[in-house]
């Protein structure tokens, strides 16, 4: 991007949320149904000493290619056999002892069930500035294009919790970027990504630093 553009915003509000059992360090497991750039960028985020750390990545799509970079970290890599049943999953995240349940690009419903018992412990990366632009339908290109198309002069990425809907539970923090004169929905959408890459890794070490997700009472500055 080139370097006279406005810089990006990452803007968290400032409410938070009931609390939760906080763990010494937080299991967390990302699902996740295409190649896994916020997944990469989470496993980064915690490496070494960080108070979270990725036990398990489940995926509705055994060719996703995801999986084999969770394999590359040493993390458990597992496709769902049936992604709308709910025992299934909750077998799954029990076996691994996950405190929170991370959705990286998973573009199926999680089963209501698996809500009910992680009420408020699952987080959504969406690409946007939601409440614009989500629901059913809206992921990837889609979504970009659909900016484009209504004369938005900013797109962004919001983090906010899961609930039984696409795309409609707390917000927690979400990063602005500009929508540039020329822009496709190829070259909005890398520059979205740059901020999903910060957000979705500051919410989970918030997150295991509190003890249950909240909202971050921050603006961090980028110059993506």
């Amino acid at each position: 991007m080139r370097s006279s553009a406005p810089r990006a915003r990452l803007h968290f509000p400032v409410t938070g949320l009931r609390l939760l059992s906080p763990a010494m360090t937080m299991r967390v497991a990302v699902a996740v149904s295409g190649r896994g750039s916020n997944l990469e960028a989470l496993l980064r985020a915690l490496a070494d000493d960080a108070p979270a750390r990725v036990v398990l990545v489940v995926s509705n799509r055994p060719d996703a290619a995801a999986l084999d970079r969770a394999r590359e970290h040493g993390v458990p890599a597992e496709v769902l056999s049936h992604p709308a049943d709910a025992t299934e999953w909750l077998d799954r995240l029990a076996h691994h002892h996950v405190d929170l349940l991370v959705l990286a690009g998973y573009l199926k419903l999680v089963p209501a069930a698996v809500i009910a018992r992680y009420r408020d412990r699952i987080l959504n990366v969406h690409p946007a500035l939601l409440p614009a632009f989500g629901g059913p339908g809206m992921y990837g290109h889609h979504v970009h294009t659909a900016v484009l198309a209504s004369g938005a002069r900013e797109s962004g990425a919001t983090v906010h919790l899961v609930d039984e809907a696409y795309d409609r539970g707390r917000i927690l923090a979400q990063g602005r970027v500009p929508v540039l004169p020329g822009d496709t929905a190829a070259t909005l959408a890398a520059r979205v990504l740059t901020v999903e890459h910060r957000l979705l890794p500051a919410a989970v070490l918030a997150a295991a630093a509190a003890g249950r997700p909240v909202a971050l009472p921050e603006t961090v500055e980028s110059s993506s």
